[in-house]
């Protein structure tokens, strides 16, 4: 298993900039494609982006396509989450997610796919 952390949420004003970062712990972290999911109250857990173990495949939700852009740095085992303009129905509680994966390049949306996750970090974004 990968421990994950998230850290870099807070409150920001509508079109303004958050970086999330999460530090992956206790395995090669290399070895894992790794997500960003979200989750606002009283709604499901939705996929925001994903990055292959290489990090050159990279692949995002129409919602925040154009906006968000996902990273990662295999040296120091953290993946990366930078929003810009950010917009109130950005609001959530932001989750880290990894998964093993055979493939450099593959990418996914699907939450059942990734086994591990961070406890989350609260994006608030004020109109």
């Amino acid at each position: 298993q990968v421990q994950l952390v998230e850290s870099g949420g807070g409150l920001v004003q509508a079109g303004g900039s958050l970086r999330l970062a999460c530090a992956a712990s206790g395995r090669t972290f290399s070895d894992y494609r790794m997500g960003w999911f979200r989750q606002a109250p009283g709604r499901e857990r939705e996929f925001v982006a994903s990055i292959s173990r290489s990090g050159g495949i990279k692949y995002y939700a129409d919602s925040v396509k154009g906006r968000f852009a996902i990273s990662r740095d295999n040296d120091g085992n953290t993946v990366s989450l930078q929003m810009n303009s950010l917009k109130p129905a950005d609001t959530a509680v932001y989750y880290c997610a990894a998964a093993s994966d055979t493939s450099y390049y593959t990418v996914r949306s699907d939450l059942k796919s990734y086994a591990n996750w961070g406890q989350g970090t609260q994006v608030t974004v004020s109109s």
